[in-house]
């Protein structure tokens, strides 16, 4: 459910008429609905509400100031996978107690970063990776807290590109392997046990997965508590999808119902990762019709934003719906390839997809973007990346300027040879 609505004849975000955002900020951008945001968040964290829990904001899904500090002040924490993540979270406000770092390549300096911080705990995925933050910590007489991010090798039944629980996945360690590096980890002086995570993959439409992988790794919980690895926390990663065309994914509640009653008794606390459910259906790209441009082969509707702006069709072959701005008759529907100005083949929005006639100059909506859209994006082509605008209440706020040509040049230097 999401507040990108036809009123008037017109699509709005939260009461704003979208043409009165493409005329003041230009196209493309990238609106995201507040009122969306904060419900999408409440139905989450509210769903866990009978039991101890920390809703960790995945930031890989949309890692804005102003959407960080939205679920900041809602109570999220942050799940953060880079030293640039752990900075923004920290800008934002995000209490560095509800911060976890996860990721397979942590290095030295980001680890250093985290343990300043003093993060609520790092997930960690390798031997090297234990043996590493053992020795930074020392350097700093510091502990690192940690969870073991084991991999119950269960198949979550998404794209392979987002699948990430798989024994054939570079995230986590082998759950044949677990106990073994749990001992490890008990063993390091400067490394403290407190929990076990996994993360599966993501876009998951099933409940089965979460509850398959769960139970795996509450097994492993009791063969630690039984050894007297004091287990505190059980991070159950995030994955939870949307609907981008016609899927059918639970609702928060529904994964509620079928994992509390499974965690409610091992007095730990249970910590949650989502991302792409909270934001995801909360934003969109609007874009421009730039020309149509008709084949022997087919129709191309050329848009102004393009592959550098959301990947995921090109990288993915993800579907995303798009809409006309402004509701009218129209006097054919066509199947069109919508395509960006990009110089590669693979610069598309849709392939194939049916839709009504459109004009030259006419606003289109891509839904379902604001989940890996612009944290995706890139300057390709020397484009300058896009603003992003937040709406509430009736009034849109700009917060991400467009960058300017002068952008793309900065950090760049001409040695004095070439003068």
């Amino acid at each position: 459910m999401h507040d990108f609505e036809y009123r008037d004849g017109e699509l709005q975000c939260d009461g704003v008429p979208l043409s009165r955002i493409g005329k003041e900020v230009g196209t493309p951008c990238y609106i995201y609905s507040y009122s969306t945001l904060i419900r999408h968040f409440r139905a989450f964290d509210g769903a866990f509400r009978g039991i101890p829990h920390i809703v960790a904001f995945a930031m890989k899904a949309n890692s804005n100031l102003a959407i960080l500090r939205l679920m900041a002040r809602e109570g999220s924490g942050a799940d953060i996978v880079s030293g640039g993540e752990l900075f923004r979270a920290l800008k934002a406000g995000v209490p560095p107690s509800k911060m976890v770092f996860a990721g397979v390549g942590k290095s030295r300096e980001e680890i250093r970063a985290a343990l300043e911080a003093d993060i609520l705990m790092f997930n960690v995925e390798s031997s090297p990776e234990l043996q590493l933050l053992s020795e930074v910590a020392a350097e700093m007489g510091r502990r690192a807290r940690v969870a073991l991010r084991i991999n119950p090798d269960i198949d979550p039944k998404t794209h392979p590109y987002i699948s990430t629980g798989l024994k054939k996945s570079k995230f986590g360690i082998a759950a044949d392997r677990a106990l073994e590096e749990f001992k490890l980890a008990s063993s390091l002086k400067h490394v403290e046990v407190v929990g076990v995570h996994k993360h599966i993959g993501s876009q998951l439409t099933e409940i089965t997965p979460f509850v398959d992988a769960l139970k795996r790794i509450l097994s492993l919980v009791e063969l630690l508590k039984a050894q007297g690895t004091d287990i505190r926390y059980i991070n159950i990663g995030g994955g939870l999808g949307i609907t981008y065309a016609d899927e059918r994914p639970p609702h928060p509640k529904d994964l509620a119902e079928a994992i509390s009653p499974m965690v409610r008794d091992l007095k730990c606390v249970l910590i949650m990762e989502p991302g792409r459910v909270i934001v995801g259906n909360a934003g969109i790209l609007m874009t421009k019709v730039l020309y149509t441009k008709d084949t022997d082969a087919k129709r191309f509707v050329i848009v102004d934003a393009a592959m550098n702006d959301l990947i995921r069709p090109s990288l993915y072959g993800a579907f995303h719906d798009i809409r006309p701005v402004r509701e009218m008759p129209r006097s054919a529907t066509r199947t069109v390839d919508v395509v960006g100005p990009v110089c590669e083949s693979g610069d598309f929005l849709a392939k194939d997809r049916a839709m009504p006639d459109m004009a030259n100059g006419e606003l289109l909506a891509v839904m379902s973007a604001g989940a890996y859209g612009f944290v995706m994006s890139s300057n390709y082509n020397s484009r300058p990346r896009i603003p992003e605008v937040l709406v509430k209440d009736g009034q849109f706020h700009v917060i991400r300027a467009r960058e300017s040509y002068d952008d793309l040049i900065r950090g760049e230097r001409i040695p004095d040879f070439l003068a």
